[in-house]
């Protein structure tokens, strides 16, 4: 599943074609994605123009004129395509062509500025909802969320109280959506290496200088990320066809097998498995 920097990737593709255009018509393909769409969704949609394109976590959030957001969420596989005329957006040098099957492009938006904005999802885990702004923190898509770990307010004081007393596994901790919003497997393992800690380690135990050291972690690895516009592996594309290339900078993540790239440390990256996920660490410099 795209995790934060991939979604957040996708919004700065999005955002110049979409924000300030108005929707003159929405084509619904078929009648769902992961669940169906909202009553009236296409007419409710069609005529209004997008002010502004966020992210909550993994959701995309489009802000209407008449005060509606559209909560989008990309499932495992979904992907939007920027078209101009008979063209899409011009792909840069990692380009691999993406799923163009009509069965799987399922929702068109028809902008006043002449693009066409499709959502591509061959296996259908993404959806589309429809909500008002006001009072958005309470739907239920997003009123369980935890911090946003780009957020001015992240640092080591915010995970020392979201820690407190916990004996949970950190990795599970910080997976956890009520908890920190928008991480997933891949940053988890990333930032937990550069930040010398164990996967294992009960969440509960870090000190003050620990936790400082993983929110500087976590920020570092996201940031990163971002610019380098996310992380390919299977489904994931950028709003453009490009293909984000952070894979190539991983430490531990797949990396099973291979020396520890830290230059002080002798080990080998393991791959240990954690409630189902796969976990890459190296067990003797994160502790």
């Amino acid at each position: 599943m795209p995790e934060l920097p991939e979604v957040e990737t996708v919004r700065l593709g999005l955002r110049p074609a979409l924000e300030g255009a108005r929707i003159d018509r929405v084509e619904l393909r078929r009648p769902d994605l992961r669940f169906p769409f909202p009553a009236r969704f296409a007419e409710r949609v069609g005529g209004r123009t997008v002010t502004a394109l966020g992210r909550r976590a993994k959701y995309l959030l489009a802000d209407l004129d008449d005060g509606a957001l559209v909560i989008m969420h990309l499932g495992m596989s979904g992907s939007f395509r920027i078209e101009e005329g008979g063209a899409s957006a011009t792909p840069g040098i990692f380009y691999h062509p993406r799923d163009k099957q009509a069965a799987h492009d399922h929702v068109v938006f028809h902008l006043s500025n002449g693009f066409r904005i499709v959502y591509n999802d061959p296996r259908r885990f993404g959806f589309m909802d429809l909500a008002l702004r006001a009072g958005a923190d309470a739907n239920p898509h997003l009123r369980a969320l935890g911090v946003e770990p780009v957020g001015n307010e992240f640092g080591g004081a915010v995970l020392d109280a979201l820690f407190a007393g916990k004996r949970t596994p950190l990795k599970a901790a910080l997976l956890d959506q009520r908890l920190i919003a928008g991480l997933g497997n891949i940053y988890v393992c990333e930032a937990l290496h550069r930040a010398e800690l164990s996967p294992e380690r009960a969440a509960g135990s870090l000190s003050p200088a620990d936790t400082a050291r993983l929110a500087t972690a976590i920020r570092d690895v996201l940031g990163e990320a971002i610019a380098a516009g996310g992380s390919s592996l299977r489904d994931h594309r950028q709003a453009n066809g490009e293909l984000g290339y952070f894979q190539h900078t991983f430490r531990v993540y797949d990396r099973e097998g291979e020396p520890c790239p830290r230059p002080s440390c002798d080990g080998v990256v393991e791959r240990t498995v954690q409630s189902g996920r796969s976990t890459f660490h190296c067990r003797r410099c994160q502790r």
